[in-house]
């Protein structure tokens, strides 16, 4: 086979640092010859080959017409261990991508076509007076139901990850079949120590940790992400973690809107603009939007043998 070059990107989201925040693998497959985009299991080794939470893959969509004011991409998202229905911060970097290198600067819209359906990203103004220059993208994604659960018959017993923390609630994301494990405090969400093959036992897909943040903290709630069945033992910043608790936040304020819930992670890094619409709603429409910024970290061309 004739070899040809795939352009990739890693992208550090939620930072203006490199080598901070949450990095993704970014991928554009502008040629089906050289890496179909139906290829899964040519994305998954590609995945492996990263080594990154997540591997962003995206190609242009052939029914929009190349003038189009909002152009559309497929856009699908891979662990080094399997491909998800869903990312956040790989997400934010692909529309990072498309908006610094790809797309003409007249286009502020960007539409994904995904297994969860269509994904829209935009330009917005930067929200403080001194980020003014500065790209800022919000992301309007699928709201994160959840459902009550009994931990005593669901979430098989993880005591050493707790460190003894006694736990609130414990629901599960309808949409990820991940368990939410509620805390009372922000600092028992730091003092977790997780260990990875009890967490790995558990009957969902993985276990999200998270409590109310101290009043003053500035910030709504602290949460961690543990995946391993995913590849992902510790996710450093995950936003589907924030778009799930931001709206039991809501619903148990007795709020129909919650407008700007900001989560912290272990790391401490700030995903900001959570916005989670009325959960009890029956719309299946109901959006989340979230604001992110990025770091552009490394760019090259992947070589296709």
């Amino acid at each position: 086979m004739v070899k040809k070059g795939i352009q990739y990107v890693v992208v550090d989201a939620f930072t203006a640092q490199p080598f901070k925040g949450n990095p993704a693998a970014v991928c554009f497959l502008e040629d089906d010859a050289a890496a179909p985009a139906g290829d899964g299991r040519w994305m998954q080794s590609v995945a492996v080959e990263f080594n990154l939470s997540q591997t962003a893959f995206f190609s242009r969509d052939s029914s929009c017409a190349a003038d189009a004011t909002t152009p559309r991409f497929h856009l699908r998202w891979f662990t080094p261990v399997t491909e998800v229905a869903l990312c956040g911060h790989a997400t934010l970097a692909t529309a990072h991508f498309l908006f610094t290198s790809v797309l003409a600067e007249r286009h502020g819209v960007v539409e994904f076509a995904t297994k969860s359906g269509v994904l829209t990203a935009k330009k917005v103004p930067a929200p403080e007076a001194e980020e003014q220059g500065k790209l800022f993208i919000e992301l309007d994604f699928p709201m994160s139901d959840y459902v009550g659960c009994d931990p005593a018959d669901e979430l098989p017993s993880i005591p050493e990850t707790l460190n003894g923390a006694p736990v609130v609630s414990v629901h599960k994301s309808v949409a990820t079949n991940d368990f939410i494990v509620e805390l009372s405090s922000g600092k028992e969400v730091a003092d977790v120590l997780p260990n990875i093959e009890e967490i790995r036992k558990c009957a969902g897909r993985g276990v999200i940790v998270t409590a109310p943040a101290p009043a003053g903290s500035g910030y709504d709630f602290f949460t961690r992400f543990f995946c391993p069945k995913f590849g992902i033992d510790e996710g450093s910043r995950m936003w589907q973690c924030t778009l799930c608790f931001g709206t039991l936040l809501g619903w148990k304020a007795g709020e129909a809107k919650t407008d700007s819930v900001s989560g912290i992670s272990k790391e401490w890094g700030t995903i900001p603009g959570a916005g989670c619409c009325e959960s009890a709603s029956a719309d299946s429409g109901r959006s989340c939007y979230c604001h992110g910024w990025d770091t552009l970290r490394l760019a090259s061309i992947l070589t296709i043998h």
